[in-house]
């Protein structure tokens, strides 16, 4: 017969949503733990946290469709609890806790009784599981699990000095998350061009794709086709020495180049009208190299006709002038 639950230690309010609570674990085989392992410890300590009161969720999920990797790191930063297993020491994992202690956010650390502690984290108290994922274990451990959710989160609530890990080394000032607002008109415009410059380059023969240099979708592109190399490097050097431009770099395709650059202007346009006023500058430079060689072909044009009737060449130098 189970414990009955302790209302100082779960979450009961039916008539507010429930406080979501992360979880972060390893979910590939790794050694003799295969996914199917991963999947029922999964389960074990979704149970453990909905029994708590609160909803559970792996990190990398996200209610819409977005980028995995600012999904996890929203979610860290957000989540007011974070169940953290650190069995077998996952890279994954063990990185995604550092991030989780940096913002000194709330968090449970959770192992399997075949894995060691680490030297970093060990200081945290950390409730440890079967990995045989034994029964009567298994049902102790989710029951501590379940109170130490609720503990810790009502711990946060009621204490703005509550610190998991970070502040017992000092006075620290956590950065927050900028969050940057755009119009759903903008945001669509944005997405769709991503998604049209992705099937462009799938088009591509393989020679002419972009290289990892290639910008993402933050940054500018200057096109500096049928620019030489000195007029190139003019460009880039031009580009670093703009403080508005950071991580300035030349990529080749096929047999042209593209300026890349990294931008910290949020707004679209903003971008837009950098990587025009840059454009602008290729242009000009193409121009005054179309020019030197017009020039240049206009001198060779005359020495030709300047040739006398004798097949010699008169001295023409470019300080020469006729009185």
């Amino acid at each position: 017969m189970s414990e009955p639950k302790e209302s100082s230690d779960l979450i009961e309010n039916e008539s507010s949503p429930s406080p979501k609570c992360g979880i972060v674990m390893p979910i590939a085989a790794m050694d003799d733990c295969s996914e199917v392992h991963w999947s029922d410890v999964l389960g074990i300590l979704t149970d453990a946290i909905e029994e708590a009161g609160f909803s559970a969720n792996i990190v990398s999920n996200a209610d819409e469709v977005t980028i995995i990797q600012k999904t996890i790191v929203q979610n860290l930063y957000e989540l007011p609890v974070v169940v953290c297993d650190v069995s077998q020491k996952n890279p994954n994992v063990m990185f995604e806790l550092g991030l989780r202690l940096a913002f000194d956010m709330p968090t449970i650390i959770v192992k399997d009784d075949k894995t060691s502690f680490s030297f970093d984290t060990g200081v945290i108290e950390h409730l440890e599981y079967p990995r045989d994922l034994r029964f009567n274990k298994i049902a102790e451990f989710k029951r501590k699990l379940g109170h130490k959710v609720a503990a810790t989160y009502s711990k946060k609530i009621n204490d703005p000095e509550y610190s998991t890990f970070l502040k017992h080394f000092g006075r620290f000032r956590i950065s927050s998350l900028e969050t940057t607002e755009v119009s759903s008109n903008e945001y669509i415009v944005a997405q769709l061009a991503e998604i049209k410059a992705e099937l462009s380059e799938m088009s591509l023969p393989p020679a002419h794709r972009r290289p990892l240099s290639f910008p993402a979708g933050h940054e500018i592109d200057i096109c500096c086709m049928p620019l030489g190399s000195t007029e190139v490097s003019e460009v880039e050097s031009r580009m670093k020495c703009d403080d508005r431009l950071r991580d300035v770099r030349v990529a080749k395709i096929g047999e042209h180049f593209h300026v890349c650059a990294a931008s910290d202007f949020k707004s679209i346009k903003d971008r837009r009208d950098l990587e025009r006023e840059y454009q602008e500058v290729a242009r000009e430079l193409n121009r005054n190299q179309a020019s030197k060689m017009l020039k240049l072909r206009h001198k060779h044009i005359s020495r030709y006709n300047s040739v006398t009737v004798d097949g010699s060449t008169p001295n023409i130098s470019e300080n020469s002038h006729t009185a």
